[in-house]
């Protein structure tokens, strides 16, 4: 079992979950989240979640770095995992996290597994989610909220501190989640 095996399977499955929604709701592979991980699969709708893929023939060396990372920045996250890394990974999650099994059924070819739905998550921290923002969204955002004076010829990232301090942690929920979905000119998967 492949990552792609894993990946299409799961794609699938979304796509089935989200199709009353489908207007609504962005599907992206590989997203980068803080220059530092990207998910396998974001989900963007009314809400931003997160699956990553642990196949076969993956390990689980990079997974204590992601948990750090998805659980600053994502609603949701689920871990979709091959029955083989299950008891090594469960330690490494946070109880919010849901969890998935990827096995090779005889009959039905790979099948996924609900085994801990995904509950919201308590922790984002909103300078990390600003970092998803290009230095346009975020003069845009700044101005729209009449909160532009002064930073808008500064660096990226005094325009993030200057959204973050005016923003609760909802506010820049919203605001990223609703910029991420109706951005143009950027990767996107088919599904």
């Amino acid at each position: 079992m492949w990552d792609r095996d894993v990946r299409m399977a799961l794609h699938a499955a979304l796509e089935r979950q989200h199709s009353h929604e489908r207007a609504d709701t962005r599907f992206v592979d590989e997203l980068s989240l803080a220059g530092e991980v990207r998910v396998d699969v974001a989900v963007l709708n009314g809400a931003f979640s997160g699956y990553e893929i642990k196949s076969a023939q993956d390990t689980l060396r990079r997974l204590p770095k992601q948990v750090e990372v998805y659980s600053k920045m994502l609603d949701h996250m689920t871990l979709v995992v091959a029955d083989k890394h299950l008891a090594h990974a469960l330690p490494l999650l946070p109880e919010w996290w849901g969890v998935m099994t990827a096995a090779i059924s005889p009959d039905e070819g790979l099948v996924l597994t609900q085994l801990r739905e995904a509950q919201y998550n308590p922790g984002i921290d909103s300078s990390f989610l600003a970092t998803l923002l290009w230095r346009e969204e975020l003069l845009d955002a700044l101005e729209q909220r009449g909160i532009d004076r002064g930073v808008r010829s500064k660096p990226r990232h005094v325009l993030m501190t200057r959204l973050v301090e005016h923003l609760d942690v909802d506010q820049m929920r919203v605001l990223v989640r609703e910029q991420l979905k109706v951005r143009v000119n950027w990767r996107e998967s088919a599904a």
